[in-house]
């Protein structure tokens, strides 16, 4: 109890009440916003199935709350009265007995980022300080006065918790204001309105408006339980467009193993050279100068080799008759790091190739290239 009672002092610092803790009610609203007993008495918690269910954490305490009695309009007076004098029991009586008017109000608020168990928890502050703070002798029923500030500590809790980014409790009230009013409106002209249109019947400057609404995007976390009977995580479904299929998978073995078979048709010098320019068989892709000074040539003696090796590709690929125009048709500006500028054109393998032997090359990340030049 000592956690709860800090914590209900610490609403004190931002709480709207003053001091007595009624002035800032509306006590035509309470009169017509308190609920009978027949209200509560709907409420009982402690089901007849219950005991044949697993009972987990929220079932538990239902089902404690579930023997509290309720209290008269006479014993309210009385334990209220006793409270307020500081009689420990009076208080924890009156607590006890109203512990189901606070679930029905947590229940109010699901879906909204907190667990039914984390609302009912910061109701029961409100309901502990409502306690301290009822006055019997106004003429109200006590659920009446308990409901706001049960509300006000759950609605401060969602606006303070459930936000990876915190904002101001001001500018969390702000927001409000716009969210209730585009819910207003979105009802009166049958679509969702615009920022313009809630500036217009807000009379605020459309700027503060939208500025406001992009404050209300809200983050989810990829690790975010699915809920239900699924023990699945966002992660889990979301589709990994970049992900090939099958067939892809099997086009681009299939491309791996033509363009080594391609490779070690040329003479080593030529395979050498082509291999460390473009990155293929394990080398990464280099300029002609790094390629020159690994393999101690010159600069120009590395690109008549790459030249002459291209140009023996070209002759290998027509003699298994593929077609080199249909293969390396989609030309690409030079951009890739280790490609030299002094090529006009370059080619990129396409997957429409014939046969569906050649798969994509991108997937692969293989550079596989040719100059328009060197290829007739």
């Amino acid at each position: 109890m000592s956690q709860n009672t800090l914590k209900v002092h610490d609403l004190n610092e931002d709480a709207e009440f003053d001091e007595n803790g009624v002035e800032a009610f509306d006590e035509k609203a309470l009169s017509e916003e308190e609920p009978s007993d027949n209200d509560l008495a709907e409420e009982e918690l402690l089901s007849q199935g219950a005991t044949q269910r697993v009972l987990d954490a929220t079932q538990l305490y239902l089902g404690e709350i579930g023997y509290s009695p309720l209290l008269t309009a006479e014993e309210e007076v009385y334990f209220a009265r006793r409270a307020l004098r500081g009689d420990v029991a009076s208080r924890r009586r009156m607590i006890e007995s109203n512990l189901r008017l606070v679930v029905k109000i947590a229940r109010r608020y699901g879906n909204r980022g907190l667990a039914l168990l984390d609302l009912i928890e910061e109701g029961n502050l409100g309901l502990i300080r409502a306690v301290e703070k009822f006055d019997p002798e106004r003429g109200f029923r006590f659920s009446t006065y308990a409901t706001w500030w049960i509300r006000q500590t759950i609605e401060r809790a969602i606006m303070n918790q459930t936000r990876t980014i915190r904002l101001p409790i001001h500018i969390v009230k702000e927001l409000n204001v716009y969210l209730r009013t585009a819910r207003e409106l979105s009802h009166k002209l049958d679509h969702e309105p615009s920022a313009e249109e809630i500036a217009e019947q807000l009379d605020k400057p459309v700027d503060d408006v939208s500025r406001m609404l992009r404050l209300n995007e809200r983050i989810t976390s990829v690790d975010t339980p699915l809920g239900g009977d699924s023990e699945k995580a966002l992660l889990d479904i979301l589709a990994d467009e970049k992900e090939n299929g099958p067939e892809d998978t099997t086009q681009d073995d299939d491309m791996k193993q033509s363009i080594v078979k391609w490779l070690f048709e040329l003479n080593a010098k030529q395979r050498e050279v082509l291999a460390r320019r473009f990155g293929l068989l394990g080398y990464e892709a280099a300029t002609l100068e790094d390629v020159g000074r690994e393999i101690g040539l010159t600069r120009e003696r590395v690109r008549q080799i790459q030249v002459e090796g291209l140009r023996r590709l070209r002759e290998i690929l027509q003699t298994q008759g593929l077609n080199i125009e249909a293969l390396f048709r989609e030309y690409v500006p030079l951009s890739k790091k280790g490609q030299s500028t002094d090529w006009p054109f370059f080619y990129r393998l396409s997957s429409a190739s014939s046969g569906g032997i050649l798969g994509t090359i991108g997937a692969l990340s293989i550079s596989f290239c040719v100059m328009r030049n060197a290829c007739g």
